[in-house]
């Protein structure tokens, strides 16, 4: 048994291609199937098999694409409400996918109709096994449980303790794990490790949800530790129940420079992809920043930020553009359209420039007025564990929403590293807000002399 990981950094996921050598499982595949298609030609396998573990709440599947176009077996829980096409597999379940044994595990929790696929080498002296947990066990931790309804959150999450604990009595201690979560993604929560690779074994000895003795411990501790999550979860798995279908990943022609002066006047979504400090320096009147390529920040907070199926506009360098189509359609943001270029005077000459100032932490310290106001675009738990003294917490998935509630006077923001506050920053200048941008780390900002708290 061979496992080939494919990895999206951007959304905190892996998708896996499982094959004997001739024969292939894919488990998870993101919406952009061409990875795995390159992975397959180069293992020089065949894929027979498609598996979900769950409806996707963090993106849209390919996995009824893949299934399809490939001749596949397409494995979705028979418990699922779907409207394709399937072959409904349930708890206890053994495939076979040439040389490699299947087996169908239930493991409510991330969601009602999770499942698990312990897989098996089948040899002669039994061949090496692996667990692909998808939202269920995690590495040192588990797949949040508050995505499904505020109603069952609780109940999920004793079922995750029960399903984790069942999943590792029904595999071998030297078994991998892989599961699809637990990178980066919002659907993990607790104390999640930062490790690349785990077992069975060594998750049973270090994972929360395998050494906790009480229940009831491990579930207060579970949902006191739930954060906020991107609101375009809310229609993820709505999506992927009705069978998406294929990704558009072609680069538009160029939007010429008419129309795109009468989508940034009319209010329309136009986000630039460039660096922070460039957009600060010269952007066109009405566009908002979401840099492309600093971190793996891009794609869960656009799709926090600008409203759900809104008309959008990217802009930017042919390659990031390219790269950001291809982020946005995981997420079911489909066919962008865009102007290609370097700079903002080649996309519409004529709209009106604008910029605003970009400093360190110093420049508050020496510039900062009475009244000016300073803004945290921090999530709440990074405001409390540490922030400004007399900042005022505003997320910037909230701030579209919330502005209004800051008075007329200068804002000066930020946020942990400058990326959010640059997008924070940028919403507050379509609306017409004197504001400067702090691109700096918040770990920095005692060093300069900040009071902050604790």
């Amino acid at each position: 048994m061979d496992v080939v990981v494919i990895e999206t950094p951007q959304l905190g996921d892996r998708s896996y291609l499982v094959h004997d050598g001739n024969v292939a499982l894919v488990i998870d595949p993101q919406r952009d199937i061409d990875r795995v298609e390159t992975a397959t030609r180069e293992a020089g396998v065949r894929i027979t098999h498609v598996a979900e573990t769950h409806l996707h709440n963090d993106y849209v599947t390919g996995g009824l694409v893949l299934a399809e176009k490939h001749g596949a077996a397409y494995l979705v829980n028979a418990e699922d409400h779907v409207t394709f096409t399937r072959v409904p597999v349930s708890d206890g379940q053994v495939l076979r996918v040439g040389r490699l044994l299947v087996r169908v595990v239930a493991t409510p929790g991330h969601t009602h109709t999770h499942l698990s696929y312990v897989v098996r080498d089948d040899t002669h002296d039994d061949g090496p096994e692996a667990v692909f947990s998808g939202g269920s066990l995690l590495y040192g931790s588990v797949g949040r449980t508050d995505l499904v309804s505020p109603r069952d959150t609780a109940t999920l999450a004793h079922d995750q303790y029960s399903s984790v604990r069942r999943l590792v009595s029904l595999a071998h201690p030297d078994a991998a794990l892989y599961p699809t979560h637990g990178f980066g993604s919002f659907c993990s929560i607790g104390p999640a490790s930062h490790q690349e690779s785990s077992t069975i074994g060594e998750q049973a000895v270090s994972n929360h949800a395998l050494t906790d003795p009480d229940v009831d411990h491990f579930v207060a501790e579970l949902l006191e530790n739930l954060t906020a999550y991107p609101a375009y979860y809310a229609h993820m798995s709505p999506l992927n129940a009705a069978g998406p279908g294929a990704a558009d990943l072609a680069v538009p022609d160029s939007v010429d420079a008419g129309e795109l002066g009468r989508r940034l006047r009319s209010g329309e979504w136009v986000v630039d992809l460039r660096h922070r400090v460039a957009f600060a320096d010269s952007h066109l009147k009405g566009s908002v920043s979401f840099e492309y390529g600093r971190g793996d920040n891009f794609t869960s907070y656009l799709g926090w930020v600008i409203p759900w199926s809104q008309p959008l506009t990217l802009l930017g360098p042919r390659g990031e553009v390219e790269k950001a189509i291809r982020d946005l359609a995981r997420i079911g943001i489909d066919s962008p359209d865009a102007a290609v270029g370097p700079q903002p005077g080649e996309w519409s000459p004529e709209s009106p420039p604008a910029s605003y100032p970009h400093a360190e932490w110093s420049a508050l310290l020496k510039g900062r007025a009475q009244g000016d106001v300073v803004l945290d675009g921090r999530r709440p738990e990074e405001f409390e564990a540490s922030h400004v003294v007399g900042a005022v917490n505003m997320p910037v998935y909230e701030l579209l929403g919330r502005i209004t509630e800051l008075p007329s006077a200068r804002i000066w923001v930020h946020c942990a590293t400058g990326y959010r506050a640059s997008v924070a920053a940028s919403l507050l200048d379509r609306a017409g807000c004197d504001v400067v941008l702090i691109n700096a780390r918040f770990r920095d900002a005692a060093r300069a002399g900040i009071e902050t708290v604790p």
